[in-house]
């Protein structure tokens, strides 16, 4: 008989670590689709003795409890934070630059990983150890749930605190994703630095502006 189950799960770490891996790490990167802001990664390495209760893909938790989470990871597991700026998302793209910041995670780990498992169909290059991609895997996978609740709640932060400077597109509330009030606000005002000029929506308007100028 086969057992369902529900929710994110230790396996991929425990056959990893059963194959002779000394450390697993999930990486996962949130702000792949927002207009504005740097897009942020994580790297998690879960103490398989210590995982926080009530992991689980960071989009599926109240702000409240991915917060009580962050703090439970940080205090139990190894956790590294890195980000791809604005710049480089407009330079390289946005796939590349989320892979750039999974791969600063990673290295930013005190202890290298023997495996990473990264969440999504594709690997970074140049990542520092071993890789396997798994789809929908901060779905599934335990130390992915982990990095995704790092890697979200670490960049609302940063949204924040560009709010406070940058008023008005309501980056406190919509962590600078494309709702109909930032669409409103970015006609109305104009982009800021922290957008990302090769976002069509962003992109279109400075060509408005342009071609108002020209």
């Amino acid at each position: 008989m086969s057992i369902t189950v529900h929710g994110p799960h230790f396996q991929f770490e425990t056959e990893a670590l059963a194959a002779g891996a000394l450390q697993v790490a999930g990486v996962d990167e949130v702000g792949r689709g927002p207009l504005a802001g740097p897009v942020t990664a994580a790297a998690v390495i879960l103490d398989p003795q210590r995982i926080p209760d009530g992991l689980n893909d960071s989009k599926t938790l109240t702000a409240r409890r991915r917060l009580a989470l962050h703090d439970a990871i940080l205090e139990v597991a190894e956790v590294s934070v890195a980000h791809a700026s604005v710049e480089e998302i407009d330079e390289i793209n946005i796939l590349r630059a989320s892979h750039l910041a999974m791969t600063r995670a990673l290295a930013g780990l005190s202890r290298r990983p023997c495996l990473a498992l990264v969440d999504g169909n594709l690997l970074p290059r140049d990542m520092p150890c071993e890789g396997r991609a798994i789809v929908r895997g901060d779905a599934v996978c335990l130390s992915i749930s982990a990095a995704s609740i790092m890697a979200k709640v670490r960049r609302d932060r940063i949204m924040w605190d560009l709010a406070q400077q940058y008023p008005g597109y309501g980056w406190e509330t919509n962590a600078g994703y494309g709702s109909k009030s930032h669409m409103a606000a970015l006609q109305n005002l104009g982009p800021t630095p922290h957008h990302r000029r090769s976002f069509k929506p962003v992109h279109n308007i400075l060509y408005q502006e342009k071609n108002l100028t020209d």
